[in-house]
Protein backbone atom coordinates (compact mmCIF):
# COMPACT_ATOMS: atom_id res chain seq x y z
CA UNK A 1 0.00 0.00 0.00
CA UNK A 2 1.41 3.69 -0.76
CA UNK A 3 -1.58 5.56 0.30
CA UNK A 4 -4.39 5.58 3.36
CA UNK A 5 -6.75 7.68 4.27
CA UNK A 6 -7.68 8.28 7.76
CA UNK A 7 -11.00 9.53 9.20
CA UNK A 8 -10.75 11.09 12.70
CA UNK A 9 -12.23 13.83 14.58
CA UNK A 10 -11.38 17.29 14.72
CA UNK A 11 -11.08 16.87 18.65
CA UNK A 12 -8.81 14.90 20.43
CA UNK A 13 -11.49 13.05 22.64
CA UNK A 14 -12.60 12.60 26.49
CA UNK A 15 -8.95 10.53 27.24
CA UNK A 16 -4.98 11.14 25.98
CA UNK A 17 -5.54 7.41 24.49
CA UNK A 18 -7.05 8.88 21.83
CA UNK A 19 -4.39 11.58 20.88
CA UNK A 20 -1.68 8.32 22.05
CA UNK A 21 -3.54 6.15 19.09
CA UNK A 22 -3.90 8.92 16.22
CA UNK A 23 0.61 9.42 17.18
CA UNK A 24 1.29 5.59 16.77
CA UNK A 25 -0.82 5.46 13.40
CA UNK A 26 1.21 8.32 12.33
CA UNK A 27 4.26 6.65 13.12
CA UNK A 28 3.25 3.15 11.63
CA UNK A 29 2.27 5.05 8.65
CA UNK A 30 5.77 6.41 8.08
CA UNK A 31 7.54 3.86 9.24
CA UNK A 32 5.75 1.85 5.93
CA UNK A 33 6.82 4.41 3.73
CA UNK A 34 2.91 5.07 3.29
CA UNK A 35 1.31 8.58 2.47
CA UNK A 36 -1.47 9.86 4.74
CA UNK A 37 -4.43 10.91 3.20
CA UNK A 38 -6.70 13.44 5.30
CA UNK A 39 -9.16 16.10 5.83
CA UNK A 40 -6.27 18.92 5.91
CA UNK A 41 -7.08 20.57 9.51
CA UNK A 42 -4.83 21.06 12.12
CA UNK A 43 -6.60 20.28 14.90
CA UNK A 44 -8.24 17.63 17.40
CA UNK A 45 -6.93 13.99 16.25
CA UNK A 46 -6.52 15.03 12.68
CA UNK A 47 -3.88 16.90 13.79
CA UNK A 48 -2.18 15.11 15.99
CA UNK A 49 -2.07 11.88 13.10
CA UNK A 50 -0.93 14.36 10.24
CA UNK A 51 1.80 15.97 12.94
CA UNK A 52 2.93 12.61 13.58
CA UNK A 53 3.87 11.00 9.97
CA UNK A 54 5.50 14.75 9.32
CA UNK A 55 7.77 14.46 12.39
CA UNK A 56 8.98 11.04 11.42
CA UNK A 57 9.49 12.20 7.34
CA UNK A 58 6.04 10.84 6.00
CA UNK A 59 4.39 12.39 3.36
CA UNK A 60 0.95 13.93 3.96
CA UNK A 61 -1.93 14.74 1.55
CA UNK A 62 -4.55 17.01 3.21
CA UNK A 63 -7.92 17.02 1.43
CA UNK A 64 -10.02 20.35 2.49
CA UNK A 65 -12.88 22.27 1.78
CA UNK A 66 -12.25 25.76 0.98
CA UNK A 67 -15.37 26.98 3.48
CA UNK A 68 -12.93 25.03 6.26
CA UNK A 69 -9.56 26.89 5.49
CA UNK A 70 -11.36 30.21 6.23
CA UNK A 71 -12.16 29.01 9.70
CA UNK A 72 -8.45 29.15 9.80
CA UNK A 73 -7.74 25.36 10.63
CA UNK A 74 -5.86 24.37 7.38
CA UNK A 75 -2.32 22.89 8.55
CA UNK A 76 0.20 24.80 7.07
CA UNK A 77 3.02 22.43 6.70
CA UNK A 78 1.12 19.39 4.87
CA UNK A 79 3.35 17.97 1.70
CA UNK A 80 0.35 19.14 -0.31
CA UNK A 81 -2.71 20.42 0.48
CA UNK A 82 -5.52 19.99 -2.56
CA UNK A 83 -8.72 22.18 -2.26
CA UNK A 84 -11.66 21.11 -3.05
CA UNK A 85 -15.37 22.84 -3.22
CA UNK A 86 -17.50 20.56 -1.23
CA UNK A 87 -17.27 17.90 1.64
CA UNK A 88 -18.56 15.66 -1.19
CA UNK A 89 -15.17 16.15 -3.60
CA UNK A 90 -13.12 15.50 -0.27
CA UNK A 91 -14.53 12.35 0.31
CA UNK A 92 -14.01 11.57 -3.58
CA UNK A 93 -10.31 12.72 -3.78
CA UNK A 94 -9.64 10.89 -0.86
CA UNK A 95 -10.91 7.77 -2.30
CA UNK A 96 -9.33 8.58 -5.56
CA UNK A 97 -5.86 9.08 -4.12
CA UNK A 98 -6.48 6.12 -1.13
CA UNK A 99 -5.20 2.55 -1.33
CA UNK A 100 -7.41 1.76 1.86
CA UNK A 101 -9.10 3.43 5.17
CA UNK A 102 -8.58 3.37 8.51
CA UNK A 103 -11.15 5.39 10.70
CA UNK A 104 -10.04 6.22 14.53
CA UNK A 105 -12.37 7.51 17.02
CA UNK A 106 -14.13 10.40 15.98
CA UNK A 107 -17.94 11.98 15.65
CA UNK A 108 -20.74 11.79 13.27
CA UNK A 109 -18.36 13.02 10.31
CA UNK A 110 -16.07 10.13 11.00
CA UNK A 111 -19.56 7.65 10.93
CA UNK A 112 -20.83 8.95 8.19
CA UNK A 113 -17.58 9.31 6.05
CA UNK A 114 -16.43 5.51 7.13
CA UNK A 115 -19.74 3.90 6.63
CA UNK A 116 -19.83 5.82 2.84
CA UNK A 117 -16.58 4.57 1.83
CA UNK A 118 -17.82 1.27 3.21
CA UNK A 119 -20.87 1.43 1.38
CA UNK A 120 -18.76 2.31 -2.15
CA UNK A 121 -17.11 -1.06 -1.67
CA UNK A 122 -19.99 -3.01 -1.54
CA UNK A 123 -21.57 -1.84 -4.67
CA UNK A 124 -17.76 -2.01 -6.40
CA UNK A 125 -16.74 0.95 -6.44
CA UNK A 126 -13.50 0.17 -4.83
CA UNK A 127 -11.71 -2.89 -3.38
CA UNK A 128 -9.99 -1.43 -0.79
CA UNK A 129 -9.92 -1.79 2.87
CA UNK A 130 -11.80 -0.46 5.37
CA UNK A 131 -10.73 -0.72 8.99
CA UNK A 132 -11.42 0.74 12.21
CA UNK A 133 -8.74 1.25 14.74
CA UNK A 134 -10.53 0.28 18.15
CA UNK A 135 -8.59 2.03 20.21
CA UNK A 136 -10.24 2.14 24.10
CA UNK A 137 -12.72 -0.19 22.70
CA UNK A 138 -14.51 2.63 21.00
CA UNK A 139 -15.84 0.73 17.73
CA UNK A 140 -17.21 -1.77 20.07
CA UNK A 141 -21.31 -0.54 19.37
CA UNK A 142 -20.66 -0.92 15.41
CA UNK A 143 -18.90 -3.87 15.61
CA UNK A 144 -21.75 -5.14 17.32
CA UNK A 145 -24.17 -3.16 14.45
CA UNK A 146 -21.91 -5.18 12.07
CA UNK A 147 -22.66 -8.51 13.54
CA UNK A 148 -26.23 -7.96 14.04
CA UNK A 149 -26.75 -6.67 10.28
CA UNK A 150 -25.43 -9.99 9.18
CA UNK A 151 -27.39 -11.98 11.48
CA UNK A 152 -30.55 -10.20 10.64
CA UNK A 153 -29.70 -10.27 6.90
CA UNK A 154 -29.25 -7.17 5.95
CA UNK A 155 -26.00 -7.42 5.37
CA UNK A 156 -24.27 -10.63 3.41
CA UNK A 157 -21.53 -12.59 5.01
CA UNK A 158 -19.34 -12.30 2.80
CA UNK A 159 -19.48 -8.28 3.48
CA UNK A 160 -17.65 -9.28 7.07
CA UNK A 161 -14.51 -9.99 5.41
CA UNK A 162 -14.78 -6.06 4.45
CA UNK A 163 -15.22 -5.23 8.03
CA UNK A 164 -11.47 -4.75 9.63
CA UNK A 165 -10.72 -4.04 13.26
CA UNK A 166 -7.87 -3.64 15.22
CA UNK A 167 -6.79 -2.32 18.34
CA UNK A 168 -3.50 -1.27 17.35
CA UNK A 169 -2.24 0.69 14.20
CA UNK A 170 0.26 -2.71 12.96
CA UNK A 171 -2.78 -4.95 13.30
CA UNK A 172 -5.32 -2.92 10.86
CA UNK A 173 -2.16 -2.63 8.39
CA UNK A 174 -1.24 -6.49 8.51
CA UNK A 175 -5.12 -7.19 7.87
CA UNK A 176 -5.03 -5.07 5.21
CA UNK A 177 -1.80 -6.94 3.47
CA UNK A 178 -4.13 -9.89 3.54
CA UNK A 179 -6.97 -8.19 2.02
CA UNK A 180 -8.93 -9.94 -0.75
CA UNK A 181 -11.98 -8.10 -1.86
CA UNK A 182 -15.46 -10.00 -1.50
CA UNK A 183 -17.77 -9.97 -4.85
CA UNK A 184 -19.58 -6.76 -5.55
CA UNK A 185 -23.06 -6.79 -3.92
CA UNK A 186 -25.78 -7.84 -6.74
CA UNK A 187 -29.70 -8.71 -6.48
CA UNK A 188 -29.71 -11.04 -9.81
CA UNK A 189 -29.71 -14.35 -7.12
CA UNK A 190 -32.09 -15.37 -4.00
CA UNK A 191 -30.16 -14.08 -1.36
CA UNK A 192 -31.40 -10.35 -1.87
CA UNK A 193 -29.51 -8.25 1.04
Amino acid sequence: MKSIAVFCGSSEGASPIYKESAVKLGQELAKRQITLIYGGANVGLMGTVADAVLEQGGEVIGILPFFLQSREIAHKGLTDLIMVESMHERKAKMSELADGFIALPGGPGTMEEYFEIFTWGQLGLHQKPCGLLNVNQYFDPIVSMFETMQREQFMQSKYRSMFITDTTAAGVLEQFSNYVAPSVKTYLNDQRV
